[in-house]
């Protein structure tokens, strides 16, 4: 169960990169001139890497979650 919780964790530090990335790229062409096109940013591929980063996160902490009730049950059994 550790090793799922460990890979959960790294699993939303990865998320949290991606985002933060996502976000530096949108701050960046947000302050470029509207005629310079080789600094633009596709926002509208931005806005998929931002939901696929959500689904990322999203998905980790469910695996979290079923690690959690998991040692939850284990812990019960043994008692």
């Amino acid at each position: 169960m550790d090793i799922a919780a460990t890979a959960a964790l790294g699993g939303l530090q990865q998320a949290e990169s991606q985002v933060n990335a996502i976000a530096s790229k949108i701050a960046v062409s947000g302050g470029s001139s509207a005629t310079d096109s080789s600094d633009s940013v596709d926002l509208s591929s931005q806005a998929v890497a931002l939901i696929q980063a959500r689904e990322d996160f999203s998905a980790n902490i469910g695996t979290l979650k079923v690690v959690d009730e998991m040692q939850k049950s284990l812990f019960d059994l043994l008692g």
